[in-house]
């Protein structure tokens, strides 16, 4: 193939992008000040420039301040870790049982159906604490 889509290269076209001007600010803080200033961004992970820039200039809504709304986005997604975590064990789990019931299913052997029993107990609860705090959350 000749012509210009042949010299195309993969991904769409972007204009370049334009350089945007930014200024420094500087500000004197003690040792205990900047000690704190960086516990605080990193509680909220986020770099010190950045919490100062998003604190200053954030305007208090209905859900609180800047800050506010950060540590609860940063909790949603360690609670999202969790689940998808759980999950993840959820899964294995169930491999296992799988496993199990198809060892059983060949051998006949009881042994093998007492185990399946008790780990499908154990399955449950995990569950249904899963379900019970999944529900306190919403």
């Amino acid at each position: 193939m000749s012509g210009p889509s042949s010299q195309r290269t993969s991904g769409p076209r972007r204009r370049p992008r334009q350089p945007v001007p930014r200024g420094l600010v500087q500000v004197r803080v003690s040792d205990a000040e900047r000690a704190a200033l960086r516990r605080r961004a990193g509680e909220l992970d986020v770099s010190v420039s950045r919490l100062l820039v998003e604190s200053a200039l954030a305007e208090d809504g209905p859900s609180g301040g800047w800050s506010a709304q950060r540590r609860a986005a940063v909790a949603r997604h360690q609670e999202l870790a969790e689940i998808l975590e759980c999950r993840r064990l959820l899964a294995t789990v169930a491999n296992n049982v799988n496993q199990l019931a198809k060892a059983a299913n060949i051998s006949g052997d009881l042994p093998g159906v007492q185990r399946l029993n008790e780990t499908l107990g154990e399955l449950q609860e995990v569950r249904d604490q899963l379900v019970a705090w999944t529900e306190q959350q919403l």
